[in-house]
């Protein structure tokens, strides 16, 4: 019979036990004795004046640190893509590009979570974010010699490295907070990794600003290499997840001595053993589907490049206040998870209708022949008339948040075992990549922007009809340690709270 282990969950003011103390040397060791802790230094919290530094190897630092390397990757790609075209006049090199990038993402993200678990952490996100640096130095090579092979290459390669970065990351972000926490985490890793897109946008609209040509100069690109870079290199500075101590001194669950054959059948096994996380898979196809129709055939068709830059910042600081208000609110502990998971499914359901409802008013103003037209003039921030789709991107970005934050939190509700949450990472950002992957296909042979826009409304709101059975049924108040400790060889002596191992330990006594 499994032992009754109650979750203590750390409040605001607990700080991280000490490391060295009886008990938690006791219950920080494997069952050969050995140590699962990493260096004293990483468990002691610092003091900056009155500011309190989260102790290094805690979550919230640990996700500070995987925040920033998405700020400086994914997040000048985002800026990147953003201005529609990879900054380029003409979208067709980079809607091949990213239908290869997309293509090659859906396969390898979904195996993704096995290479994760395997490699582990630093190692991964390292190669991910390096694959970055490729991709944007090829659309600088293109501006110079037009070879349209390099940039779909480069996403090629691109789809294999973000599909491990993608993985580490929502594996971390999933798995390292208490459940009490989690949509905070969410949100504060969605803000700062937005907040990359935001000063990437700031890159090219400084550069264009006096600018209204179609395309980005080459400046641009070179500080989105020097910034991915270092996003790339950033990724060492991650402590090893065995390492990573809650503050109720408590370990995220794990495999202790994962080999590539118990990671594949992993992923197999989490998808028998977890069969209802494919309601999810609509939602996760549905995730990146719109980013072709808003950054394509509404940014780039509409307005020239001084004025997609502005759009770009607009957008993504919008989705900084999405993420901070659904982050918040879905860990509002006046109401029980599975209350909040209902109210989350509501909400997401009418501001669907409401900002999808919008964007189809303006979408009956133009279709693609006529912003396709040679001498068709683009809107630029000082035309009359511009306030109007500037708020309406702004709502995009908002939803974008909104929905993306929904979406790790409901899978972080399942489960709180790190390895079975790198498998739902991967299995999210390997549908989402197949979604991207067709719509850029479709894009790229010129469908009526209509088409477009209603597949991404009819796909968005037919995904929450088919999630709505997992959310009623299968998103409970908390999750068992004995039910997380199943998908692992750990025990539950070593990854429990350290009060609760303490008593465990007493219990046994007796």
């Amino acid at each position: 019979m499994a032992t009754s282990v109650e979750k203590v969950e750390p409040s605001a003011t607990t700080s991280p036990a000490d490391p060295h103390s009886p008990v938690v040397a006791a219950h920080n060791a494997g069952e050969d004795g050995q140590p699962l802790m990493g260096k004293p230094w990483m468990y002691r919290p610092r003091r900056i004046g009155p500011i309190k530094i989260p102790a290094y190897a805690s979550p919230p630092s640990q996700l500070g640190l995987i925040a920033f390397v998405c700020f400086l990757c994914p997040g000048m790609f985002n800026a990147l893509g953003g201005l529609g075209g990879a900054g380029q006049l003409d979208a067709t090199t980079a809607n091949n590009a990213n239908t290869a990038l997309y293509a090659t993402f859906a396969v390898v993200g979904f195996f993704a979570g096995t290479f994760a678990n395997r490699m582990g952490i630093k190692l991964t996100l390292c190669l991910g974010g390096m694959g970055y640096v490729l991709y944007i130095a090829s659309f600088l090579s293109y501006n110079h010699n037009g070879n349209a092979g390099f940039p779909v290459f480069a996403g090629t390669l691109l789809g294999a490295c973000a599909g491990l970065l993608w993985c580490a990351q929502g594996a971390i972000m999933m798995s390292y907070p208490p459940e009490a926490s989690k949509g905070r985490y969410i949100s504060w890793f969605w803000m700062i990794f937005n907040l990359g897109a935001v000063l990437g946008s700031l890159i090219p609209l400084g550069q264009n600003i006096h600018s209204s040509a179609g395309n980005v100069n080459d400046g641009t690109y070179i500080g989105f290499i020097v910034l991915t870079f270092c996003g790339a290199v950033l990724a060492w500075a991650l402590v090893d997840a065995r390492h990573v101590q809650r503050a109720d001194g408590s370990h995220v669950v794990l495999m202790k001595h994962p080999t590539w054959q118990s990671e594949l059948t992993g992923l197999f096994e989490t998808l028998i053993h977890d069969t209802w996380v494919v309601f999810l898979f609509p939602m996760f196809l549905a995730s990146n589907w719109f980013y072709t129709y808003q950054f394509n055939d509404v940014n780039l068709a509409k307005f020239n490049v001084r004025t997609r830059a502005l759009n770009g910042v607009l957008y993504w600081t919008s989705q900084i206040i999405g993420a901070y208000v659904f982050g918040y609110a879905l860990d509002l502990s006046r109401f029980r998870r599975s209350v909040r998971a209902k109210a989350a499914w509501g909400v997401l359901f009418v501001i669907t209708m409401a900002v999808w409802g919008g964007g189809y008013a303006w979408q009956k103003g133009y279709t693609r022949a006529e912003t396709s037209a040679e001498g068709y003039v683009k809107m630029d921030w000082t035309t009359s008339g511009y306030v109007g789709p500037m708020f309406l991107y702004m709502f995009y970005g908002f939803y974008d948040a909104a929905w993306q934050t929904c979406v790790y939190w409901f899978m972080g509700a399942l489960t709180n075992n790190g390895r079975k949450l790198a498998n739902f990472a991967g299995f999210y950002k390997g549908i989402q990549s197949a979604g991207a992957a067709i719509i850029y296909r479709i894009d790229a042979l010129e469908a009526p922007y209509m088409n477009e826009f209603a597949s991404c409304w009819g796909l968005l709101a037919g995904s929450l009809l088919i999630a709505l059975p997992l959310i009623l049924i299968k998103v409970k108040d908390t999750v068992p340690l004995e039910e997380d400790i199943k998908f692992s060889d750990e025990t539950i002596e070593e990854v429990m709270p350290t009060l609760a191992h303490e008593n465990h330990q007493e219990e046994k006594g007796h």
